[in-house]
């Protein structure tokens, strides 16, 4: 029997005198704390490689009963991967960032897999790769702090980490809408767009920790999850299906600003400011998720896409106008969403031959 009282460190060997990772074990519970609080916790490749030999080494293990992951600091769990790093692949024709895409999608479906409850406490800012080592999990939570978006078309890259799978199964329209205008969304979006399952005031986490160390999930949640608040996005889902049901980000464009409805004019705006290029492969991306079978087909499509992006301007330049120079004036090419054709959508979705994913789905148990 474990001692609920000891804590032992399984792994926190990084290069840096901080560990860039907490792997820790209270009791029955497998904890990972991603512990870069300077940079709201983005991931970079060795963080993605110790959640994965942890949860590996957990899997098999009986004296973990559940795991769970939180994000150190008061600013949230995860903003998302180091794009600074994937700046300078990018720019430099590296192969880094590829290989660092392939680690943390294998890893998403890992998470989505899990043969134990697998916690995830989406509170204050979840974005990007925050989203895929989260919101495929078992049992998620947010707060009145949570943020949750896929803001990738910002900055000339497509949404991945799983996240068109997602999106594409939000009731009607709704992930259009998130992934084009890279909306955030609040606990109550992010319950109502399935992102999520549960609510809990951030007042009560320390309790809900430290009751996951001597009770099961369950009772847990009974304890310390409270009634969701009411979602705003669920509320305007009418004009938002009737925009974004459109073949088209032009014909979506059209129908946002033809429609009359103030927040539809907004989200026009908002669509036009992000890549041309980036927001028609993202819809071609949710079309082809909302029809694929598995998260392992998704994200087998979104390797292919990423890797193409490598290639794309619009990646180098998105991160340097919003993160390296900052001067928030991204020059896209094409610079306008009617100067986007098929063909150049296409070509994100080329195979990449013995450069494959290949995952498959895991078979059901008989």
């Amino acid at each position: 029997m474990t001692d609920t009282t000891t804590t032992t460190t399984d792994t926190t060997t990084t290069t840096t005198a901080q560990p860039e990772v907490l792997i820790e074990r209270h009791g029955g519970l497998g904890r990972i704390v991603l512990n870069r609080p300077r940079a709201i916790n983005a991931l970079n490749h060795a963080m993605v490689r110790q959640i994965a030999a942890a949860l590996d080494r957990w899997a098999g293990d009986d004296g973990v009963r559940a795991v769970l992951i939180t994000g150190a600091g008061d600013r949230g769990l995860c903003a998302g991967g180091d794009i600074v790093s994937i700046y300078h692949d990018a720019r430099e024709g590296g192969t880094g960032s590829r290989e660092f895409w392939r680690d943390e999608y294998v890893l998403n479906a890992v998470i989505a897999n899990y043969p134990k409850p697998y916690v995830a406490i989406m509170d204050g800012i979840v974005m990007g790769g925050g989203v895929g080592v989260s919101a495929h999990g078992s049992v998620r939570v947010v707060t009145e702090r949570s943020m949750i978006g896929m803001p990738e078309t910002g900055i000339g890259f497509v949404p991945d980490v799983g996240g068109t799978f997602l999106l594409a199964r939000t009731p009607g329209e709704l992930g259009t809408h998130i992934a084009l205008t890279t909306a955030r969304l609040s606990a109550g979006d992010a319950i109502a767009c399935g992102f999520a399952d549960h609510f809990m005031p951030s007042g009560k986490i320390d309790q809900f920790i430290a009751a996951l160390e001597t009770m099961s999930v369950d009772e847990a949640l009974t304890a310390h999850a409270e009634p969701a608040p009411a979602s705003e996005l669920l509320g305007q889902q009418g004009w938002i299906d009737a925009a974004y049901s459109a073949d088209t980000v032009a014909e979506i464009v059209a129908r946002l600003e033809d429609s009359g409805v103030p927040e539809a004019v907004k989200a026009a705006g908002q669509v036009r400011s992000k890549s041309p290029t980036a927001c028609a492969v993202t819809l071609t991306s949710l079309r082809r998720a909302r029809a694929a079978g598995s998260l392992e087909e998704v994200l087998n499509d979104e390797f292919r896409v990423s890797v193409a992006c490598l290639n794309s301007p619009d990646l180098v330049e998105g991160i340097r106008a919003q993160v390296v120079d900052k001067d928030r004036n991204p020059q896209w090419s094409p610079p306008s969403i009617d100067d986007v054709h098929d063909d150049d959508v296409a070509r994100f979705f080329t195979p990449l031959g013995d450069l494959e994913l290949g995952l498959t789905a895991p078979q059901p148990q008989h």
